[in-house]
């Protein structure tokens, strides 16, 4: 007997696709049209609005489910940001790209993908796919890259990853969301070729390379024309010309008109239950403004996503067994370490080596405090953060490792966090508790129905974040309020300030809610003697209000000692160890949602700090805590400089790892770090009478450094391993590149490929090269490894804006094998 018929297989989404899945695909559309026939047109458009902040309702006449939907950039928060449901928190997307490798971004879609469904989550409202424009995009560090083609591979990774866990995705924020001035209302004005080949283009990559099964469009107006009512965009180029059939949801709070929104579009108006769909939706039908048949399209696109998530009755979920559990802080450290990028390693400052006793003098606020994750939307509660100075006491010989402040990045309070334990106890008018839960920090922030069991804004009329706080040092403290609104602090058992605080000059919400903290009292606290804490707020009147939040912050600040003493101190201590490990770092006030940077500079006095300890120790590595770049005017005065982005929960133990020479540092730079601000080639993040102008066009990131002749600090794709490695053969054709290479170094490595286009001769306006292709190979000591490398036919293509339409472009191409941009190891000539 013959071996039997293997199944028909095709391709889609990254994964090969068998005839059981086409026919999974055909019951599902069946079960939606079933479905879709027995709802009237009330029914139709209130499933079209968010029932609550995160939810859809569910209809249990037609066996479908309450869909749920949640962030989860780096981590799934769930329903409830709190830290009574903690949430494993990833390195930021920013190192995700560094690693640049979409099948370690697929595991960790995987892991987000079981964090959601150990939530009740059914959709995350991620990944962000914006490009870096500017490095003074306020959310830089939860996007992918300034290049398209690696912002598509990584995001087509990650989407891959978490549909694989049966769990939707929703790829944001469509379409050019590059900067956070005036985001609600900014008209982005980008000429068609620049709109096509760099900010559509991650998302179309994503669209044929993982089938997302959503997609967010964004606040802003292009060219004219708000996102949420793009028919264009929305419904000729995502739904026709890439054929995406997920469903498209606001950003929460984008959707603004009824009937421009549904035929532009847009499926589902978040969140809820106050929107321009639902009522006012069935309404605009029966006043003949909307037909009815866009209100089908719409419930449609829903229903094949509850469908997906085995949330219809009668229709097969996309995944019947989810993949094999991962375990979550292994994944996160693992990830760390191939994200971090090794920018300098002179005379081979790193690894440490493991033969000789080592003294390490270790300093920064942010070696002990570390921050390893953005501000905004993104955050999440982990249940544990390993800080560096956790990392290499653990790794370290008893009395190897000495730890000195140096300089604080922030001179302002920030959340009460290191020594407080807090809850927020929510009481009614009459003073009786309707709920309470833990907070991680100070910081309380609520939306929607997202409040500790028992208590609901009607019913609030306060809230108490209440508790202790161990002192780490004698001296004067600061304590301070964020937020809006009535205020009172007691710290000790006596109310130390009361009063009220109002709205500024904030255009975003973010901004007003997350922006300039307040100074309200300071006190003298005796190290390790516990006193009482406590900061009530007067819940206001929300009754009018169409989204409910609660947002405000108990900040504390510790004592101001003498920098110019701090820094001396870790100069002596550097002076006095074998090795000086310096931590710099942003702060929430510089890099989040909600506003945009105004410098790239590091804040605080830790350039100083910096500067004194590699006087006082030249073998001084310098670990960089921020998620996008920053000036660094002494990095040629330092042994090592390692940027760590937002390394996630488990940072610290990847550095550890790193840093003792346990693992290589994986990472490569997805973005160009420029020596200083006045040399990055878009800085323009303001508009001007509502318009933000990309006059730049093509050039972005490396692509306008090489334009414009300037050479930045580090180029795009850029990164140190611990091992060397020889390019030897480069052979290639029209559609592949063929690279040779050995690792001729004594270590095992990794080394990324990557395959950039150069036109001999060009016959139309084109940058100078551009990344194509790469991938990531491989080898032990002395070996030799051989990797083929697709080449996209878009790579040689352009958008023709008189014929509307992709043009190939002929002639003769250098293609080149490098390690970075700036770095070309091998290139061989290609004749179109």
């Amino acid at each position: 007997m013959g071996a039997p018929d293997a199944p028909h297989r095709t391709q889609r989404g990254g994964t090969a696709v068998t005839d059981a899945d086409q026919s999974r695909d055909r019951i599902r559309e069946d079960a939606v049209e079933t479905a879709l026939g027995k709802l009237d047109l009330d029914t139709k458009t209130r499933l079209l609005a968010g029932q609550d902040m995160w939810s859809l309702p569910a209809l249990p006449g037609i066996g479908l489910g309450s869909l749920v939907m949640s962030d989860g950039p780096i981590g799934v928060r769930g329903v409830r940001w709190s830290a009574d449901d903690p949430s494993v928190a990833l390195p930021s997307p920013s190192a995700l790209a560094a690693s640049w490798d979409p099948g370690l971004a697929r595991r960790a879609g995987r892991l987000l993908a079981q964090e959601a469904r150990r939530k009740g989550v059914h959709v995350v409202l991620a990944p962000t796919v914006n490009l870096h424009r500017t490095p003074l995009g306020g959310r830089h560090f939860e996007c992918y890259s300034e290049d398209p083609c690696l912002t598509g591979a990584i995001g087509a990774g990650y989407v891959n990853g978490v549909q694989d866990g049966g769990v939707g995705t929703t790829v944001k924020h469509f379409v050019a969301n590059d900067a956070e001035t005036e985001r609600f209302t900014v008209d982005c004005v980008i000429a068609p070729r620049p709109l096509r080949e760099l900010y559509l283009a991650p998302f179309e990559a994503i669209v044929a390379g993982a089938r997302p099964w959503g997609v967010m469009t964004s606040y802003n107006r292009v060219n004219g024309t708000s996102m949420t009512e793009n028919q264009y965009l929305v419904n000729e180029v995502l739904r026709g010309e890439w054929g995406f059939d997920g469903y498209n949801v606001s950003d929460w709070m984008a959707a603004r008109s009824t009937t421009a929104d549904i035929l532009g579009g847009l499926d589902v108006a978040m969140p809820g239950p106050q929107t321009v769909y639902g009522p006012a939706l069935a309404a605009a039908v029966r006043a003949g403004e909307v037909p009815e048949a866009a209100v089908d399209g719409a419930v449609r696109n829903v229903l094949r996503l509850a469908a997906r998530a085995g949330l219809l009755d009668g229709a097969p979920a996309a995944v019947s067994e989810p993949p094999a559990e991962l375990d979550g802080q292994a994944l996160a450290r693992e990830l760390a370490v191939r994200g971090f990028v090794l920018v300098r390693n002179a005379g081979g400052a790193l690894p440490f080596d493991p033969a000789a006793p080592r003294s390490v003098a270790l300093s920064g606020a942010a070696a002990r405090d570390a921050r390893v994750l953005g501000g905004g939307s993104a955050t999440v509660f982990p249940e544990r953060v390993v800080s560096p100075l956790d990392g290499l006491t653990a790794a370290l010989p008893e009395g190897a490792l000495s730890y000195s402040v140096g300089a604080d990045p922030s001179e302002e309070p920030v959340p009460a966090d290191k020594g407080f334990e807090l809850r927020a106890v929510c009481r009614d008018a009459s003073g009786t508790v309707l709920g309470e839960g833990g907070l991680p920090s100070g910081q309380v922030q609520w939306i929607g129905d997202d409040l500790p069991e028992g208590a609901t804004y009607e019913t609030m009329a306060s809230i108490e974040v209440t508790g202790t706080f161990v002192p780490r040092e004698s001296g004067e403290h600061t304590f301070g309020t964020r937020g809006l609104g009535a205020f009172t602090l007691a710290v000790g058992g006596r109310t130390r300030w009361e009063g009220v605080q109002e709205m500024g000059g904030e255009a975003d919400p973010f901004e007003a809610f997350f922006g300039a903290p307040r100074e309200r009292a300071r006190l003298f606290l005796t190290e390790g003697e516990p006193v009482e804490v406590s900061l009530t707020y007067q819940v206001p009147d929300m009754s009018a209000l169409p989204l409910k939040a609660i947002m405000f912050s108990l900040l504390h600040l510790g004592p101001r000692l003498d920098p110019d003493e701090l820094i001396a101190q870790a100069a002596r201590a550097a002076r006095e160890a074998d090795t000086a490990v310096v931590v710099v770092a942003t702060t929430d006030r510089v890099e989040s949602e909600g506003y945009d940077r105004r410098d790239l500079t590091l804040p605080g006095r830790q350039d100083d700090l910096v500067r004194a300890v590699a006087a006082a120790n030249p073998n001084t590595v310098v670990v960089v805590n921020a998620g996008s770049p920053v000036e660094m005017p002494w990095r040629e005065d330092v042994a090592a400089i390692l940027l760590t982005w937002f390394p996630g929960q488990e940072g610290g133990a990847a550095l550890a790892d790193v840093l003792l020479g346990h693992a290589e540092p994986g990472g490569r730079l997805p973005t160009t770090w420029p020596a200083a601000l006045a040399d990055a080639p878009v800085t323009e993040v303001i508009p001007t009478d509502g318009r933000l102008e990309y006059e730049e066009g093509l050039f972005i990131g490396y692509r306008a450094y090489e334009k414009h002749g300037v050479t930045p600090a580090y180029p795009f794709g850029h990164g140190l391993g611990y091992t060397d490695w020889a390019y030897e053969s480069l052979e290639v054709t029209a559609d592949t590149a063929r690279v040779r290479l050995t690792n001729t170094g004594t270590r095992p490595g990794r080394e990324v490929v990557q395959i950039y286009l150069a036109p001999v001769a060009d016959a139309v306006p084109r940058p100078a090269s551009w990344l194509a292709a790469f991938a990531g190979v491989a080898a032990g000591p002395g070996e030799s490894v051989e990797v083929r490398i697709p080449l996209p036919a878009r790579a040689f293509e352009i958008w023709d804006e008189t014929a509307h339409g992709w043009r190939r472009i002929g002639g003769t191409y250098e293609v080149r094998a490098s390690h970075s941009h700036a770095d070309t190891r091998l290139s061989a000539t290609l004749d179109l």
